[in-house]
């Protein structure tokens, strides 16, 4: 299709879009939706249409029919590096922040999300959504244990908290417990995953590192971890324990005291991926330490056998 025939296409879309009737404005929709899809001109030239970002947003807030079109040409949109600067205004953050609370329509939960993942890959992005509540909101919805969109809030918290900031404003909101839940659930491996490497991001600072340090059982809740099936858990498990392992000798004596521990690294070692072989043998190596520093140890409780 010419630019001359797509540019025709928008107008004649944008002008159904702001029609009365809400099947016009539904055919409309479905097909900007459907020309933006995978052309990275196309959406270009959507963007280029005046006042068209403000229209869809408000669209958006019209009716649950017409709300997940529109979110789905606001995603597209952001897929283009160039428009995600300009799609993340303060007012369509908060907007999207209300939709992820929202229980009221689960596909825009997930849309919502997706274009907050999205918006957020470009740095200077990130520290908006955290001025903007948007943590908060996210870890607000995953705690709810039926949240039908919580791998994509996940994702869209994994994007943020890869700034400082954010890693802050999370831990400050209660991300730990409710990731440590998230990544005991049955509810599906890759969210136990994405929650595990999550935590292991906020570990990198005092904050996420002091909150799990205070978890109770969290030695024994990693451990538990190890001894599933997801390489993926597994690896952020083990990353998570050689954070603790660094800074808590505490946390070395309760995994001492789990007798199937060696075992399960050695296992891991062996049998796991590149990336969680390299763990295990780590954390084989910290235990062996600790273990040579308590038998040189007089007031050691190895000695007192």
């Amino acid at each position: 299709m010419s630019v001359a025939r797509v540019r025709e296409t928008i107008a004649d879309c944008l002008s159904g879009a702001q029609s009365d009737s809400p099947e016009v404005q539904k055919k409309a929709l479905q097909s900007l939706s459907t020309i933006t899809k995978v052309s990275p001109q196309n959406r270009s030239l959507l963007a280029q249409s005046d006042g068209v970002i403000p229209a869809l947003l408000n669209l958006s807030k019209s009716s649950t029919t017409l709300q997940p079109l529109s979110l789905s040409i606001l995603f597209h949109l952001s897929l283009n590096p160039n428009l995600k600067q300009s799609l993340a205004e303060m007012e369509t953050i908060y907007h999207l922040n209300s939709i992820i609370l929202s229980l009221s329509c689960p596909e825009s939960g997930r849309l919502a999300s997706s274009l907050i993942c999205s918006l957020a890959m470009l740095d200077k992005n990130k520290a908006k959504f955290g001025v903007a509540g948007t943590i908060q909101s996210l870890v607000t919805a995953v705690s709810d244990p039926i949240c039908p969109a919580a791998h994509h809030l996940l994702s869209s918290l994994a994007e943020l908290v890869q700034f400082h900031g954010n890693c802050t404003l999370a831990v400050r909101s209660g991300a730990v417990p409710v990731l440590i839940q998230a990544a005991q659930s049955t509810n599906g491996e890759d969210l136990a995953g994405t929650s595990l490497a999550i935590l292991g991001l906020l570990v990198r600072f005092e904050e996420g590192l002091n909150a799990l340090r205070k978890t109770d059982q969290i030695v024994n809740s990693m451990v538990e971890v190890l001894k599933g099936r997801c390489m993926l858990s597994k690896e952020g498990a083990a990353e998570i324990l050689l954070r603790l392992f660094d800074e808590s000798e505490g946390c070395v004596r309760d995994a001492q005291r789990l007798p199937e521990f060696p075992t399960m690294l050695a296992d891991l070692s062996i049998r796991g991926s590149a990336r969680a072989r390299e763990k295990a043998s780590l954390l084989m190596k910290k235990l062996m330490e600790a273990d040579m520093d308590a038998y040189g140890d007089p007031n050691s409780m190895f000695l007192k056998w």
